[in-house]
């Protein structure tokens, strides 16, 4: 089995791989060690808690659309301009916004390569997602193999 098949397993049939092939085993610990170490916690602690507060999440999807100034921002979101260059900041330290200043307005936008770390740190799991009924019959059946006599 190579390293494609090994990626795509699904989390069914893959107690029954544990005992047929330790191959799949290493690469996919090897691969999440890559992955985890490849994002700083730290990093990943600010982006999350900078999208905890519903003001920031409303920011990042105006953003998305098109980008905006500072003072339009607050006019849309109906605050004022120190509370907006609150959350500017925030998500700013997040590395979730890009700031340009054309003259003396500041224009903002979402950075997408920091969206796209979040998705790919969420998709390290995507293997192991499966319906919570999945999940837990087949941790049940792990323990009743684990706990037959040798």
């Amino acid at each position: 089995m190579d390293s494609g098949e090994c990626s795509d397993l699904s989390l069914t049939n893959y107690h029954n791989l544990i005992d047929k092939n330790s191959h799949c085993i290493l690469y996919l610990t090897v691969k999440l060690t890559i992955m985890i170490r490849s994002h700083a916690p730290h990093a990943l602690d600010k982006v999350f808690v900078a999208l905890a507060n519903k003001h920031r999440r409303e920011m990042i999807y105006v953003l998305g659309l098109q980008p905006y100034s500072i003072s339009q921002l607050a006019s849309l979101r109906d605050l004022s301009l120190p509370a907006i260059h609150k959350h500017v900041k925030i998500l700013e330290d997040a590395g979730l916004i890009k700031l340009k200043k054309i003259g003396r307005i500041k224009f903002l936008t979402i950075n997408r390569q920091s969206l796209r770390g979040i998705q790919d740190w969420l998709m390290q799991y995507n293997s192991y997602w499966g319906s919570d009924e999945e999940t837990l019959e087949n941790y049940a059946a792990y323990l009743k193999i684990k706990k037959r006599p040798a």
